[in-house]
């Protein structure tokens, strides 16, 4: 971001400053590995072992620009990404992104929802998709009944969720040697499974509902502490732009981090055992426990529970931020539920339109790869229009991204786009 020069007071230091600094970005960070994620990422671990290890450490400086950019754009101009679309560009682009992220996320909250069921079934008993709907009333519960203060930091502290596949790994008997040379030596393989879950990495890390949720909550930060939209106050904008720097990073690193344990885990024990087969996180977590025993089984269900938790929200809220923009209408968590009905009506129809999925026989595996098709063909397109709002004055004013930015964010933005292509290209091709 383009930052005039100016002499800054010294930053507060010491790890309580440096915690007070993490919100949007951590929280985002930490939703990235949601429940379909998590299923995701024990499907690469055992078919492949630690073969696509390092795709994690490629896409960890994509993610970070992309979400740094979808960050600056609310924090910067006041609004979000969809309301930016509404004021820049076509209405039938504004009309189509959000319709697909309505039905990438309804589609991701019913693959959530329905871990989290299947999760609580395998730790307790009981009848799973039962508890799918119990979790999606709890969610819609929470995020319409809180204050945003008080919402907001239990997002903040349900990320400690993710500590448990930390948990994992620990007693995985990882062949560390072997694993961390995976992070820098590529073990490619030239076929269509290993291209096919390289897009999977690639759509499971960069997903249009972070980009929402982050612009969103950053938009409810200015708003928490009373401060303006910094093009208005560009003079002393540093201080904020440097906030949300270390914040994203430290969020996607979170992320990566986690991603990269479950990877780990997966591989030294389901790959090494000859468990090949691996469609959702539940499955993941049963068949671990004959391998590496009812604590690592445990661990790995409760943490599905805590991602879950975390990540269902996010997915509603971004629809929500996205829908009431579209409409021109203001939407906020810290609302009372009478004032933004359309707000929080968005967050409680795609919640309970998820958990549904799973009552109506919809095969979860199957619907995560149509979710990843609809991602897919919205990412690139978005990531082109949020790359132009960053670059147009009449948005941003004087803080328009730095070329440094512009790099890293077009990269992201050119290899999602030919991921996505060659996603879609299997799919024609009837290999995925």
């Amino acid at each position: 971001m383009t930052e005039p020069d100016q002499p800054d007071a010294a930053p507060p230091r010491g790890m309580r400053a440096f915690l007070r600094t993490l919100g949007p970005g951590l929280v985002t960070g930490a939703a990235d590995d949601d429940p379909s994620g998590i299923g995701t990422h024990s499907q690469v671990g055992a078919e492949f072992g630690y073969g696509l290890a390092w795709t994690f450490v490629l896409s960890f400086p994509l993610m970070v620009a992309i979400q740094q950019i979808a960050a600056e754009i609310g924090r910067v101009t006041g609004a979000g990404i969809a309301r930016n679309l509404r004021r820049h560009y076509p209405r039938p682009m504004l009309w189509l992104m959000v319709s697909l992220l309505l039905v990438a996320n309804i589609v991701n909250l019913g693959a959530d929802l329905g871990a989290m069921g299947a999760a609580l079934a395998l730790l307790a008993g009981g009848n799973g998709a039962l508890y799918t709907l119990l979790f999606g009333i709890v969610c819609v519960v929470l995020e319409v009944g809180l204050s945003y203060p008080r919402y907001a930091a239990i997002l903040k502290w349900t990320t400690l969720s993710l500590f448990t596949y930390v948990a994992v790994v620990i007693v995985a008997q990882v062949p560390w040697p072997h694993a961390l040379r995976s992070l820098v030596v590529p073990e490619l393989q030239f076929n269509a499974a290993y291209a096919t879950a390289f897009v999977a990495i690639l759509g499971t890390t960069i997903s249009p509902y972070l980009f929402f949720w982050q612009a969103g909550q950053e938009i409810e930060e200015q708003h928490r502490h009373h401060a303006k939209p910094l093009c208005l106050t560009a003079s002393t904008a540093g201080p904020e732009l440097r906030r949300i720097r270390l914040d994203t990073l430290t969020g996607m690193a979170f992320s990566t981090i986690i991603s990269l344990a479950i990877v780990f885990a997966t591989a030294a024990t389901l790959h090494a055992s000859g468990v090949r087969n691996i469609t959702t996180s539940a499955q993941a977590a049963e068949a671990l426990r004959p391998i590496a025993g009812q604590f690592a089984s445990a661990m790995f269900a409760a943490g599905i529970i805590g991602t879950g938790l975390l990540a269902v929200p996010v997915l509603a809220g971004s629809a929500a931020y996205a829908v009431t923009e579209m409409a021109g209408i203001a939407g906020s968590l810290d609302a009372k539920p009478l004032s933004a009905r359309l707000f929080y009506g968005t967050i409680a129809a795609t919640t309970l339109a998820g958990a549904s999925l799973n009552g109506i026989g919809i095969d979860p595996a199957r619907a995560l790869y149509w979710a990843a098709v609809v991602n897919g063909i919205l990412a690139g397109p978005l990531m082109v229009v949020m790359m132009l709002i960053v670059r147009n004055p009449r948005a941003m004013g004087r803080l328009t991204v730095s070329r440094g930015q512009m790099i890293f964010g077009w990269a992201a933005t050119l290899v999602m786009i030919a991921a996505s292509a060659l996603f879609l290209a299997f799919a024609a091709a009837g290999k995925v």
